[in-house]
């Protein structure tokens, strides 16, 4: 899952994002709504943490200039005001979920992974395929029976070909779903993670490389 928190109070925007992406989630931070609309314009996000009152651009038009282009990035609106007319305000804007400050973490987590899986079509939360088993809820993987004790990173480039369900999955996508902005996009990252992932694998090794095109399962 790939999530974008924009806030203006940088520690707490940091705590959040370093927070979700021990989930395993990828995770951007923007400081202010101008530079949250730029980042959600050219990437594909399935989460945005958004508080309204930040500089540059409000939230609430960071999330009407979203609505209005037909995004399927789902919003999670942040901010400190908790009266009935606020969180009305905040889902008539388009906001898929509205949370008011201060939160409990686990709460946070939950809502994203829970609008996490509004934006995709619905998968079953067991994948399976080549005698691979990835529980999506729990974070656990098995081949033939046998744990696998893999990084977050392995992991989702793992569960990013186990849901592309046989199609081939090019290391942009990869690069896109499972790292977040900072990854430089000539990096070997992929090629890198790939081997170690192969190597926990076993053999006979279930992934296909095609070459000039990516992999799959």
């Amino acid at each position: 899952m790939r999530v974008l928190v924009v806030d203006d109070e940088v520690p707490l925007a940091d705590l959040v994002a370093k927070g979700l992406t021990r989930q395993d989630m990828a995770v951007d931070v923007a400081y202010r709504g101008d530079t949250a609309d730029e980042l959600l314009s050219v990437n594909d996000y399935d989460v945005v943490v958004l508080d309204r009152d930040v500089p540059g651009l409000h939230g609430d038009e960071v999330a009407r200039r979203l609505a209005a282009r037909g995004s399927l990035t789902r919003i999670l609106m942040l901010t400190a005001a908790t009266t009935l007319t606020d969180r009305v305000n905040g889902l008539e804007l388009g906001a898929d979920d509205y949370l008011s400050k201060p939160f409990e973490y686990p709460e946070l987590v939950a809502r994203v992974r829970a609008l996490g899986r509004r934006c995709v079509a619905p998968v079953a939360p067991v994948l399976e395929r080549a005698g691979l088993v990835l529980d999506t809820n729990r974070r656990m993987v098995t081949r033939d029976g046998r744990p696998l004790d893999l990084t977050s990173k392995e992991l989702g480039v793992l569960e990013t070909l186990l849901r592309a369900d046989g199609r081939v999955v090019s290391a942009e996508e990869l690069l896109e779903k499972v790292w977040d902005m900072n990854i430089d996009p000539f990096t070997a990252a992929v090629r890198v993670t790939m081997s170690k992932l192969r190597k926990k694998l076993g053999e006979p090794d279930p992934i296909r490389t095609v070459p000039g095109q990516g992999y799959a399962l």
